[in-house]
């Protein structure tokens, strides 16, 4: 197996290995990857590894090194499973590598659940694998980049419609220009009653970019904080840069109603210990809100709307991302360091592609 593992500590420290494949145990079954996306989500999953569990999907038996999770398309090219037949192509949680052996339960519906004793206590959506039958590259390569981001998206935006944008006559979304933020500040622009501004926050060099999107009612650069309106507001941050953070705390004070944290694609900004007025932002887990509208609403439910919603905006995307393919994992480090390290264009979708 050929992987690509991470510094734990250094997370922009990347190193090419290669170990055996093991044989499949009764009941396991090996997927070989034929392409996944790398995105600044890939770079929080990294940054909050220790923090949130990402470290523990893929153990890699190296101290101080980690597989970063990634979202593709994989084929089962051995099975001991008789559930899970060879030829079978799955979507979902992958490392950053060729293959991956999994422990598969096969629901009636067909969907794929890795059982692996080590996954079982893991967040139950990083867990599952969707068969896609016969899909074209174009076609995976946009639900790689998308599908995970958008649902979050579309979850942050549920989630703030179902605690009444807490009262806020603003929601404002830190850097706006992930794809994470853009689909946000999409979704709540779809709500053509709401009775709040959208206000985009964002690089200098980003700012023309999301302006173009129209989405945002205003959009600023993060050395603009101070021109936005001191009236009730909700900030959403997918950066996590501290700085930023307290600068916008402090320039709202009372008036931030609520204060999420999401991401953190600035991660070398990150620093939880900066003090902070006002309200202490909290952690937004997505699996949380699937979970609670899993119960509220029945099974599938939650499912139905995510997979609309990504429709709805990935229908769009041609007019905001440009797809770049790279071919062979050898590539991977490049683009993830890009990613990392803050110079990635926005603008971009990145694939790494691993057959022909």
């Amino acid at each position: 197996m050929n992987r690509i593992l991470v510094d734990q500590q250094k997370i922009t420290q990347t190193q090419a290995d290669a170990t055996d494949a093991a044989p499949l145990a009764a009941g396991e079954a090996r997927l070989t990857l034929e392409s996944f996306a790398l995105t600044a989500n890939n770079v929080t999953y990294a940054a909050s590894g220790f923090a949130i569990g990402y470290w523990k999907f893929f153990p890699t038996g190296k101290a101080g090194q980690g597989l970063v999770p990634v979202w593709g398309i994989a084929e089962v090219t051995e099975s001991r499973c008789d559930a899970l037949a060879p030829g079978t192509r799955l979507y979902g949680f992958y490392p950053m590598a060729d293959q991956l052996v999994i422990q598969p339960e096969v629901s009636a519906r067909g969907n794929v659940t890795d059982v692996a004793a080590h996954r079982r206590e893991l967040p139950a959506v990083y867990n599952s694998y969707v068969p896609v039958g016969q899909t074209t590259p174009d076609q995976d390569h946009i639900r790689a980049l998308l599908q995970p981001l958008l649902a979050t998206s579309y979850l942050l935006s549920d989630w703030l419609e179902d605690n009444a944008y807490f009262g806020a006559q603003q929601v404002i979304v830190g850097s706006a220009s992930s794809k994470t933020g853009l689909g946000l500040c999409k979704y709540l622009a779809e709500k053509h009653d709401r009775a709040f501004r959208i206000v985009g926050l964002t690089s200098e060099r980003n700012r023309a970019f999301v302006e173009g999107l129209g989405a945002c009612d205003s959009v600023l650069s993060y050395d603009q904080i101070a021109d936005i309106a001191q009236v009730p507001a909700v900030y959403v941050d997918m950066a996590g840069n501290a700085l930023v953070k307290a600068s916008l705390h402090g320039h709202l004070k009372d008036q931030l109603k609520h204060s999420a944290a999401v991401g953190i694609s600035h991660w070398d900004q990150f620093n939880p210990s900066v003090a902070l007025e006002g309200v202490k932002p909290e952690f937004f887990f997505a699996p949380a809100q699937i979970a609670k509208r899993r119960q509220e609403w029945g099974p599938g439910e939650i499912d139905r709307r995510i997979t609309d919603a990504f429709m709805r905006l990935a229908g769009q995307a041609s007019d905001w991302l440009t797809v770049k393919v790279h071919h062979g994992l050898e590539t991977a480090p490049a683009v993830y360091a890009a990613l990392a390290q803050g110079t990635a264009d926005p603008r971009e979708g990145h694939i790494i592609r691993l057959i022909p």
